[in-house]
């Protein structure tokens, strides 16, 4: 279940803009306050790294596609991106390969199931389904360099870092840590193989999403990887194209049916908005048109989704008019 927040939260539909600046900032800071000493949930340690994280971390920010920043709390404090990285390099991805491909290959539908499952895979027939769970998102990365891992690596690290406005470092703890406890998505790599929907090195190529998944983010940083997606592929702070209109408005659809896992049906019919998640402790959250909102805090659910983050992000949506759904203006 999404997490649900017992005081009374104001609300306004999502057409339109957002509020005004001064507005978005106190609601910002009405969010971290509201929820900055919530309980709930319980620190990753399946990637044992990660099983240290203070559990009362936490950090919002909301980035406009003007550029216009709002922040509060941690919002500087380093994580690791995990599988919030799945959305930018499946953008990367269907910026190289286009549509057709990626639907092909990867595929766009919930699995309904865990994010690492094999099952999941062995019941579609090798196909992965979406790019949002680990068998898709490994297919993914090897399709930005054609199965070399090389070639894939240096893409995906210049896109991030595109994305992101700055070069984005590897986290060598947290890669260690995932690297020697890998063997789930090494054998999702092998299966891929044998259904050929992998091709190239698959260990190396694992290796790579290994990698991928360890780079050091901030909340700072998702919020303005997302405003990119939300103003059609274009940075709103260097002012770079990172990818066209079309692949934003693609990655953001895939987002919305799978990007919380088993619970984006209840999180699209709750909050209205793609999201992706990741085991470290955060979100990122996209209005269209709109911005985005950035939110880290380490304590998940029990589908691997921080619930801090979920209940801010929930709050803004409703308090902003984000709501892709609403369809009138009080």
């Amino acid at each position: 279940m999404i997490p649900t927040d017992p005081q009374p939260v104001p609300q306004e539909a999502a057409t339109g803009p957002l509020p005004q600046w001064d507005r978005v900032e106190e609601l910002v800071h009405e969010a971290y306050q509201r929820y900055h000493g919530h309980a709930e949930g319980t620190v990753a340690d399946y990637i044992p790294v990660l099983g240290r994280a203070d559990p009362g971390l936490f950090g919002l920010v909301v980035t406009d596609v003007a550029g216009g920043n709002h922040a509060v709390g941690d919002a500087e404090v380093l994580f690791s991106i995990q599988s919030i990285s799945k959305l930018f390099v499946y953008a990367l991805a269907l910026e190289r390969h286009g549509h057709a491909r990626l639907r092909d290959v990867v595929g766009v539908n919930n699995t309904g199931l865990p994010f690492n499952s094999v099952m999941a895979l062995e019941l579609n027939a090798g196909h992965p389904m979406n790019p949002m769970v680990n068998a898709g998102a490994i297919a993914t990365t090897a399709l930005l360099g054609d199965g070399d891992p090389f070639a894939s690596w240096a893409a995906l690290d210049a896109g991030l870092a595109a994305f992101a406005g700055r070069t984005l470092s590897l986290d060598e703890e947290v890669y260690s840590s995932e690297a020697e406890s890998n063997e789930r998505n090494l054998a999702l790599g092998k299966l891929l193989t044998n259904y050929g929907r992998l091709e190239g090195d698959s260990d190396a190529l694992v290796d790579v999403y290994t990698r991928q998944c360890a780079l050091a983010v901030t909340a700072q940083d998702i919020a303005l990887m997302g405003a990119t997606l939300a103003d059609g592929g274009v940075n709103p702070v260097t002012g770079l194209r990172v990818v066209s209109e079309e692949v934003a408005r693609d990655a953001l659809s895939v987002a919305a049916a799978a990007g919380m896992y088993e619970r984006s049906g209840e999180w699209l019919f709750e909050i209205g908005l793609p999201a992706k998640s990741g085991v470290a402790g955060g979100i990122v959250a996209v209005a269209p048109g709109k911005g985005a909102v950035g939110a880290f805090s380490p304590p998940l659910d029990s589908a691997g989704n921080s619930v801090r983050s979920q209940l801010a992000i929930a709050f803004l949506s409703r308090a902003m008019g984000l709501n892709l759904f609403a369809s009138s203006v009080r």
